[in-house]
């Protein structure tokens, strides 16, 4: 796949229609125009990248042959002679790319931070010595880092403050560990309110939390499905939620990304013909989305997706991960943003790790579904409870998202972080680089291309004091690399602006301003082929 084109509009040859807005298929759902723009790779630029992997590819064999006869040092793991007639273990693709291509850019990642992650962070200086397969630290350190790559979406990253000194208080009662599940001796009575706040939050019956939130898909999604279920996913669904479907044992069938023709086709098949072979019914079919995604920074078409599961009689599993807190008027994620009732979803998953500065995550549904999730799931049974200081974190932090601190300072982030996000990305538009995604997602994408780009990037915006997350192949299509830059309500004005004025001269560095779109296209843009779903 390195053309993905999910819900995006097909426009022929690659870059015939350099500027496209993905518009709303069934506008009579949605309350507000729902526009999403995913600017189409220029041809030359696709050319040219194609060409920089095969040249690093060609030189990656030359690199392998030094290595093979010990004219280069070898420094990656590979299979001792007397191992020689055994099934290789170290020559697949995704390990020839980690020694020639990701290990040159490598210091990129893993970053050392010594400060809370907040607006601005202290980084942990390091050098290399032989292109970063090790590093050694100075002993100095970079201050003040503008931190645009975190999940801070609300601020609450933060040591200082009411989050912290209620966390610091609670640590003080209960200690950090539990040493117990919470079907043993872990459940305490702030994990209870806890759990009774989420439910509130969320506007559900009643909900359960967890200490991870990677595991709350993973170990979750094989409780509610099993054999004989049919799992629709959406095709850039996050790594937890296709473990949690493989995991579960039925069968995966795998939908465009945020194509409704797409899922309806696949729904109306599942129906049509059942499960292979023997044409029986499914036990259940679950459509599996997120809220945000979070490397394209779309929103999912969310009205569209209720509406094909009440007509085909399917359960929907929303993981909320980026979401919740992020968007809509109240912060309750993208059930909000759409003015939809939560008891449309069955399931409603999220995480405390981004909007609310914590860590783990939760469910929301039914009662009965909760009940039956604590008897049944994995994370519940065999998983330490979570720390009691993480718990109060999150217990505060939300509390002040839905105003019952008795201040608007939830509020006031919640708007914040709006301006911010509309800000930024009509800024970067403006200069002329190519952003994917919805206008309202603070989940920022930047596309880069070019691999030898990847790491100029990260670099020098690093020089400029600017800290930034640079993804390539196989978080992303090999030739689709990009920044992600994640909008904080932390970020004031002058930060935002000091990071589009070091971005912008980047950009004009490395020549990343792609775009050839007209700026103001119409408010529903170039519709797609018409849905087949009708109200």
């Amino acid at each position: 796949r390195l053309f993905p084109g999910g819900g995006r509009v097909k426009g022929g040859l690659l870059g015939l229609f350099p500027s496209r807005q993905n518009a709303t298929h069934n506008p009579s759902l949605y309350k507000k125009p729902f526009v999403e723009s995913f600017e189409e790779t220029p041809l030359l630029v696709a050319v040219l990248t194609y060409m920089g992997y095969g040249i690093l590819t060609v030189f990656g064999y030359l690199r392998d042959f030094l290595r093979h006869w010990n004219i280069e040092k070898c420094h990656v793991a590979r299979e001792r002679d007397e191992q020689k007639d055994f099934v290789p273990l170290y020559q697949d693709f995704e390990n020839f790319y980690t020694r020639n291509l990701y290990m040159r850019i490598r210091d990129n990642w893993n970053r050392p931070i010594c400060s809370v992650p907040g607006a601005k962070m202290d980084l942990v200086e390091r050098v290399t010595h032989n292109y970063n397969w090790t590093f050694e630290h100075t002993g100095k350190v970079v201050k003040d880092v503008i931190n645009m790559g975190s999940y801070n979406y609300l601020g609450f990253a933060e040591n200082t403050g009411t989050c912290a000194d209620a966390a610091i208080e609670t640590t003080q009662k209960y200690g950090v560990g539990v040493g117990s599940t919470r079907s043993e001796m872990g459940n305490l009575d702030i994990h209870e309110e806890m759990e009774e706040l989420v439910a509130r939050f969320l506007g559900v019956e009643s909900s359960m939390t967890f200490g991870m939130g990677f595991a709350t898909n993973s170990m979750n999604i094989p409780a509610l499905t099993g054999k004989g279920c049919l799992i629709l996913s959406d095709e850039l669904n996050h790594a937890s939620l296709v473990l949690g479907a493989r995991l579960s044992g039925s069968t995966i069938r795998v939908f465009k990304h945020n194509n409704m023709q797409s899922l309806e086709k696949l729904l109306r098949d599942a129906i049509v013909h059942g499960q292979p072979r023997t044409h029986r019914p499914w036990k259940k079919i679950l459509i599996v989305v997120e809220g945000i995604y979070s490397m394209e920074g779309s929103i999912v078409r969310l009205p569209e997706v209720i509406a094909l599961k009440k007509r085909y009689k399917a359960y929907l599993y929303l993981d909320e991960a980026h979401s919740i807190g992020a968007l809509g008027p109240g912060g309750r994620g993208v059930v909000d943003y759409f003015g939809l009732d939560p008891k449309d979803v069955d399931i409603m998953m999220g995480t405390f790790t981004k909007s609310f500065g914590a860590a783990g995550g939760y469910i929301g549904g039914k009662k009965e579904l909760i009940d039956y999730l604590r008897s049944y799931s994995h994370s519940a049974l065999y998983a330490t409870s979570m720390s009691p200081p993480v718990a109060q974190q999150i217990i505060t932090s939300m509390k002040i998202i839905m105003g019952e601190d008795g201040t608007t300072l939830g509020a006031d982030r919640l708007k914040q972080l709006s301006e911010n996000t509309n800000y930024f990305r009509r800024r970067l538009r403006e200069m002329g680089f190519i952003i994917y995604g919805n206008d309202d997602s603070p989940v920022v994408p930047l596309m880069l291309y070019m691999p030898a780009k990847i790491g100029a990037f990260g670099r020098e915006m690093l020089k400029r004091n600017i800290g930034t997350v640079v993804v390539g192949f196989p978080a992303t299509p090999i030739i689709e690399s990009r920044a992600r830059f994640c909008v904080s309500a932390a970020h004031t004005r002058e930060m935002l602006d000091t990071a589009l004025e070091a971005i912008s001269e980047v950009g004009d560095l490395l020549q990343l301003k792609y775009s050839r779109r007209e700026q103001a296209l119409s408010s529903l843009g170039w519709m797609a082929e018409e849905s087949l779903l009708q109200d």
